[in-house]
């Protein structure tokens, strides 16, 4: 009876040592790939509007960073209510770029503002939620 090894087939034992070669070299790129990630560092997670009047500008800005070392891709923006209306950069931020995102705010509604704006991205922190707050006065008439 003959038993047969990987040495009696030396072809056998080279695609042996290629396959192996090709799985740690596939396994080192998607390790390699994996340590990459975006990241979402805000400027302030609060936009205080302070006192304003009523009819006043409602638009401010929340500004970030990528801090990370991948490019950050934010996928939904969505505010607490219809009177807050978010606008997110559409392109992705590179790594180490600004960018913002922009709320506009209903001012034609009198009394305090207390409003979230969520923000879902593929940081390493996938979920933010923002605040914004103030108070909108109504015009005093003096006659």
């Amino acid at each position: 009876m003959k038993i047969v090894t990987f040495e009696s087939y030396p072809k056998l034992k080279m695609m042996k040592k290629i396959v192996l070669v090709l799985f740690v070299g596939l396994l080192g790129i998607s390790l390699n790939a994996q340590d990459k990630t975006a990241k979402i560092e805000f400027k302030s997670d609060t936009v205080d509007y302070g006192e304003i009047q009523k009819g006043a500008d409602g638009i401010r800005v929340f500004e970030f960073t990528n801090t990370g070392d991948a490019p950050l891709i934010i996928s939904k923006v969505s505010s607490s209510c219809g009177c807050t209306i978010p606008k997110s950069p559409k392109d992705p931020i590179l790594p180490g770029k600004k960018g913002e995102i922009q709320v506009k705010y209903d001012t034609n509604r009198v009394g305090p503002i207390r409003k979230a704006v969520t923000v879902i991205s593929n940081a390493d922190t996938p979920t933010v939620v923002l605040k914004i707050k103030g108070e909108i006065k109504d015009a005093v008439v003096v006659q």
